[in-house]
């Protein structure tokens, strides 16, 4: 089935002594579900996975699948190694993923066609279905419109791209060109509009964690071509998707969190709490209405 909706990038909370707060988290999993989202997403960059361990990871994912009630679970599993980006697949697989999302490598700065061949080999190391992540700004290397599209064609179990390029006319030739049955996500919260008025599937999502509800409404709207409420909700959410990027993901949307109440705001070092204009920002957006 081809993967489309709202997907949740979901936050890793941690308790004041800097170990992962389990009980919030499943907290968090249930008000997702609650919320009639479409699909989880543990462990990305959202959820501060570089910083976590092996057991941490594997109880996160254990989590999600116990509180899913049977939504599609997408699991980051993507590092700046092939072989370790397969070890991580294979302890992560057993534990209810169907699909991986996998990053392009980040730091290495591979060619189109090492990201090709490397996309290729983590396929054809899993029977799971993946996911491509392109997060240029975090990563320091765009897979172009062309391997997107090469590897959607080549590859049967590469099955979606998560996009967060911010290049519309890369996306956009990627939506019009892919294979049918081929998901274009939007990874960037303000673009969804767009990317779905022109034909992507749905998105990955930050604000989501904040207000599912009003994201699903966004994403249904759009998926119905109702664009007079699409346009509404757009308009409401813009303020909360720039305050959710004035500092580096996910150090705002965890301040957001810990306004609402939802959880601590402790991250991992070396990212640092919400600074107390963003606690504001959060306050005054969190408040209205």
């Amino acid at each position: 089935m081809q993967l489309k909706g709202c997907g949740t990038a979901l936050l890793t909370p941690f308790k004041q002594d800097g170990s992962v707060d389990y009980d919030a988290f499943a907290k968090t999993v249930d008000r997702q579900v609650e919320a009639g989202i479409h699909f989880l997403v543990p462990l990305g960059t959202t959820g501060e996975t570089p910083c976590l361990s092996a057991e941490e990871r594997v109880e996160i994912l254990r989590i999600t699948k116990e509180h899913s009630k049977g939504l599609p679970i997408v699991a980051g599993g993507g590092t700046n190694s092939l072989e370790e980006t397969k070890k991580s697949m294979a302890l992560l697989e057993p534990y209810g993923v169907d699909y991986f999302l996998i990053v392009v490598p980040y730091y290495n700065k591979p060619t189109q066609k090492g990201l090709y061949e490397y996309f290729k080999a983590v396929a054809a190391s899993t029977s799971k279905q993946i996911i491509l992540y392109n997060v240029p700004g975090r990563t320091g290397a765009n897979c172009t419109a062309e391997t997107t599209l090469a590897l959607a064609r080549d590859v049967e179990n590469i099955v979606a791209v998560k996009e967060a390029s911010g290049n519309y006319g890369q996306i956009s030739r990627i939506i019009r060109d892919a294979p049918e049955g081929f998901s274009v996500l939007s990874g960037n919260d303000d673009e969804t509009l767009s990317l779905m008025a022109t034909g992507a599937q749905g998105l990955i999502s930050v604000a989501s964690n904040l207000v599912p509800e009003k994201m699903v409404a966004l994403v249904e709207a759009l998926q119905k071509d109702d664009m007079q409420t699409a346009r509404a909700l757009h308009y409401q959410l813009m303020p909360l998707f720039k305050a959710c990027f004035v500092e580096s993901n996910p150090i705002p949307a965890k301040a957001g969190m810990a306004v609402l109440g939802l959880m601590e705001n402790v991250l991992r070092l070396p990212l640092a709490p919400a600074t107390d204009a963003t606690i504001d920002l959060m306050k005054q957006i969190l408040t209205v209405g």
